[in-house]
């Protein structure tokens, strides 16, 4: 697996085709559809859509509508809570907010760092967002 960084050099070069990228590096590239996204990282923690609900605070519905592509814009704080419910790795929420299109957390951003810290360590919405409120940052609404 190449790091991103690589794939990003390749693509700067003046003589890079597209065309031959995307052939040469198709198992490299992530599947633009947050649903299916998702419904993967579920699976891979052993949880089901309920959880996901439960974790996120919003109604069933707009759950449902997430997980099968039919709602394409939920907030960067609302993944952000969904992360956090379901104890996402750094790495699978930075991926999660670059698949939605979202900026993925920056560690030069106090409120970025605190929750990437958050993330780091394991803890909980409620968790992360006591600690916002304590450094003076926004809470996860």
């Amino acid at each position: 697996m190449l790091r991103t960084d690589d794939l990003t050099a390749i693509l700067k070069d003046k003589h890079a085709d597209i065309d031959q990228y995307f052939e040469r590096y198709e198992g490299e590239l992530l599947e633009a559809d947050l649903g299916k996204y998702l419904c993967a990282l579920l699976e891979k923690h052993g949880l089901q859509k309920k959880d996901l609900i439960f974790a996120s605070g919003r109604e069933r519905s707009y759950c449902y509508q997430l997980l099968n592509g039919t709602r394409r814009n939920p907030s960067r704080d609302m993944l952000l809570a969904i992360a956090l419910g379901l104890h996402f790795t750094c790495d699978e929420t930075q991926t999660m907010l670059r698949i939605a299109g979202l900026s993925p957390l920056y560690p030069r951003i106090r409120r970025d760092a605190v929750i990437l810290q958050q993330l780091a360590a394991g803890k909980s919405l409620y968790e992360c967002n006591d600690r916002l409120a304590a450094c003076g940052e926004v809470m996860i609404g």
